[in-house]
């Protein structure tokens, strides 16, 4: 992977290097997700997060191939759905068709729906498929610790990441601590807390904001980056692309992420992984 000349890149675990900010598509419109995808790269994102469930792996494919970017400058993440679980490669076939893409940098596992009691199979399967140089990495999504021992007990590879839901009011400390013992990076989804909790309004965010002379949503993301998390916003607009991409001229202070830090009240926000399935 390439640097970009402002995004820092993290190594992960098999030595695969990815951009520790980068743009989401979740609930982006497949009819507008290459306009939007284009704005993205366009603003200076090189990593981009999808999943087949989302329905517009097309169309960040049309982006990227329009862009006429190098492909090693660019992190492209997608993810295997519930249902295909059992069949995890053919799943892969279908994604990276989609994508118009020879590899994907991550693919994931994107829940592990422990009633099913499929994903061990399914990472057997994802082990397959990094073995052919087709994902450059492998990792999983939405897994608790639980889900986490059982991998690690009857599998090969450890994950090279863990995306969960993570905000300042839900930052999943034994998660976190389990994955970073074991060297899995935490990708963290939802990172404003999808606007259902006026997390902007604190005292601890606001009053950060105006120290700096930032936004609210710029200081939350840039609380995410100093606490080693990837993370990666959405929005369908350019010019709030731009400015969640604004966030490597300040640094918070010690205080400052301490305060933010101190949010932590388990305020799960979207659905429990232990109940999709």
């Amino acid at each position: 992977m390439v640097a970009n000349a402002n995004t820092p890149l993290l190594t992960l675990n098999n030595g695969t290097t990815i951009p520790q900010l980068g743009f989401g598509v979740f609930k982006v419109d497949p009819a507008e997700t290459t306009r939007i995808v284009t704005d993205a790269l366009e603003v200076g994102y090189r990593h981009i997060d999808t999943a087949a469930i989302y329905g517009n792996e097309e169309g960040v494919g049309q982006a990227i191939a329009s862009a006429g970017l190098p492909r090693e400058e660019l992190f492209v993440t997608t993810k295997l759905w519930n249902d295909r679980q059992t069949d995890a490669e053919a799943a892969f076939d279908e994604s990276l068709g989609k994508l118009g893409l020879d590899y994907v940098d991550l693919y994931l596992i994107h829940w592990p729906t422990p009633q099913k009691d499929t994903f061990v199979q399914a990472w057997k399967s994802l082990e397959k498929i990094y073995a052919t140089g087709r994902a450059k990495a492998i990792g999983v999504s939405n897994f608790l610790v639980p889900h986490l021992q059982k991998l690690l007990a009857e599998t090969d590879i450890v994950p090279a990441v863990n995306q969960i839901e993570l905000h300042p009011a839900h930052q999943q400390p034994e998660v976190t601590a389990f994955a970073r013992e074991h060297g899995i990076e935490i990708e963290a989804w939802g990172p404003l807390g999808q606007g259902k909790y006026p997390l902007f309004e604190t005292p601890e965010v606001s009053g950060a904001a105006e120290a700096h002379g930032k936004t609210p949503a710029q200081v939350v993301i840039r609380w995410h980056l100093q606490t080693g998390n990837i993370v990666f916003p959405k929005s369908n607009r350019r010019e709030r692309m731009a400015e969640n991409f604004a966030v490597f001229d300040f640094e918070l202070t010690a205080d400052e992420v301490a305060a933010i830090t101190s949010l932590e009240r388990e305020g799960r926000v979207s659905a429990h992984p232990d109940e999709v399935n």
